[in-house]
């Protein structure tokens, strides 16, 4: 089970990540975060960074133009859209580099309709906790609902994970109806600050994901 680490402000961080094995690191271009990357990590330094690590720029409700400014600028690998984007805009964008869609999960939500009209049009899905402001809530949502949805696309699980929930999440990973999980991605309940990471509590969270 791979692990992105989202909501990087520090360079020197990005590399501590790196040199763990972290295969994901998440910039975030949304200007109302309090984890917004402009400003704290330059495009030029991030690109030249002789770095091993998935560098993935996420985007809230930007249009083709402006992902693709931030990509070129900063060196991304890949994107994650975390707004509500169109599937023509995800195709458009998937055409250039490697997307992942987002989608914010309320417990009444029919996942394969909300899902639907997205399944030829990005490489990846994630899984987030419902939250009015685009951003993380720190919150889970009930994984359950994702057992009774029929996702045949690889996916990343989100949404206020925590340390404590490394069993958990590797006893939701045995299931059949999680076969297609691919990544966990944490944020704020890994930080001392916003945009700070806790790398002992990283370090940690991956050994307990992997024994």
């Amino acid at each position: 089970m791979h692990i992105k680490v989202c909501g990087m402000t520090q360079l020197e961080q990005v590399y501590m990540l790196n040199q763990m094995g972290i295969e994901f690191a998440g910039f975030i271009f949304y200007g109302k975060s309090p984890r917004y990357v402009v400003g704290k990590i330059e495009g030029c330094e991030l690109k030249k960074a002789k770095l091993t690590i998935n560098k993935v720029g996420v985007f809230v409700n930007a249009d083709y133009d402006e992902v693709m400014k931030y990509v070129d600028e900063y060196g991304l690998y890949m994107v994650q859209l975390h707004g509500d984007e169109s599937p023509r805009l995800c195709e458009k964008i998937s055409e250039q580099i490697q997307t992942i869609k987002a989608f914010r999960i309320k417990t009444e939500d029919n996942i394969n309709w909300k899902v639907r009209d997205y399944g030829n049009v990005c490489d990846l899905f994630l899984f987030d906790t419902d939250w009015s402001n685009y951003g993380g809530s720190g919150k889970k949502f009930d994984w359950k609902l994702l057992e009774a949805a029929n996702i045949n696309k690889p996916f990343l699980l989100s949404g206020g994970i925590d340390l404590d929930d490394a069993a958990a999440l590797k006893e939701f990973a045995s299931g059949k109806h999680s076969r297609n999980l691919f990544a966990v991605d944490i944020n704020s309940r890994f930080e001392s600050h916003p945009g700070i990471k806790d790398m002992e509590k990283v370090k940690e969270f991956k050994v307990k994901l992997m024994y």
